[in-house]
């Protein structure tokens, strides 16, 4: 498939004036202009994390992404940030065609975020908090399973999204083990409108994580990934390393939750600035043993696309096969 012989039209493309169903999620520390401007240049929707940014910095993000696309692109906008009410009025300033939203319901700023004509589409980890923010008047929403890197919630991508889909009647894009085609077209063939990845998009060249973060993600096995938090009520799926290991044997003893989350402090950073990968959280979804090869933003949604049509060609062939023995 050469670039511009394939558009892919749902709801959501239509909704956001986008070429491809295609979200790069907004992840901590690592989802910047850089990688952003990238993936909306090649069709998809780039998403810039506000997530430990303060509002000039984002300001700066936002006006690096613009100068190297003038496709739409988001903000992820953490609810809980101590900035939120300055990054809302950035939004409108910069009029920020699109944002995602986690850790909370974005409820209050939708009626003036709607007036600008800013595309508001959370983050829902279970069905309760998709119909939550849908009657808040959510554009979309993002029902991510727990297969999915960072903070996850307890419902899988395969049982979370038709659940969604049955809830609500606004568009849905599905996130969580999504990192080839076979993930996107499992995704469409359940109902959603678009895909957001994340891991996938870890291992892009525009990517500017650690060297070394990004190598713990190419080398990861089909086992690589764990859960630590679930004692705090704060589960985050990572790459095993000695901090992991040691989270979970303060779990596993009853250690002190407040112990228990002062490693967790920095440990981010450390992976993602600093490249410590053993004492680190180096967050990764559960597909990581997927991700064997660094390549540009383009190339990755340029896979996907043919992969995912490659498995409906043979979906059609199928189809056939089952009509002519009946």
């Amino acid at each position: 498939m050469s670039e511009g012989t394939l558009q892919i039209r749902t709801a959501v493309t239509e909704l956001l004036g986008i070429k491809y169903p295609v979200f790069q999620g907004g992840m901590a520390w690592i989802s910047d202009a850089s990688l952003a401007g990238a993936v909306s240049r090649a069709g998809g929707l780039g998403i810039i994390s506000c997530g430990v940014l303060k509002p000039d910095q984002i300001r700066e993000q936002v006006r690096a992404c613009r100068e190297m696309t003038d496709q739409p692109f988001g903000l992820n906008v953490m609810l809980t940030s101590r900035y939120v009410e300055d990054i809302m009025q950035l939004i409108l300033d910069e009029k920020v065609p699109v944002i995602t939203t986690g850790a909370g319901n974005p409820g209050k700023y939708i009626p003036t975020l709607r007036e600008h004509g800013v595309k508001v589409i959370p983050v829902a980890g279970s069905v309760p908090i998709a119909q939550r923010v849908a009657r808040a008047g959510a554009d979309a929403v993002i029902a991510e399973g727990m297969e999915s890197g960072g903070h996850i919630g307890e419902a899988t991508t395969m049982a979370l999204v038709p659940q969604v889909l049955d809830a609500v009647d606004i568009p849905v894009i599905a996130a969580g083990g999504i990192a080839d085609g076979r993930g996107m077209a499992a995704a469409f063939m359940l109902g959603a409108q678009g895909v957001q990845i994340g891991t996938r998009f870890l291992s892009a060249t525009e990517c500017t994580v650690a060297p070394a973060y990004k190598q713990a993600i190419l080398k990861a096995k089909a086992t690589s990934t764990t859960v630590t938090g679930s004692s705090t009520g704060h589960p985050i799926r990572v790459i095993r390393n000695k901090l992991s290991r040691r989270v979970q044997m303060l779990e596993k003893h009853g250690g002190d939750e407040e112990e228990i989350m002062k490693l967790g402090v920095g440990a981010l950073r450390r992976a993602v600035e600093d490249g410590d990968v053993e004492h680190g959280s180096v967050m990764s979804g559960q597909i990581a043993g997927l991700v064997t090869k660094e390549q540009p933003a383009a190339e990755i949604i340029e896979d996907l696309l043919t992969d995912c049509l490659e498995v409906y060609q043979k979906r059609n062939v199928l189809a056939e096969a089952l009509e002519a023995g009946k």
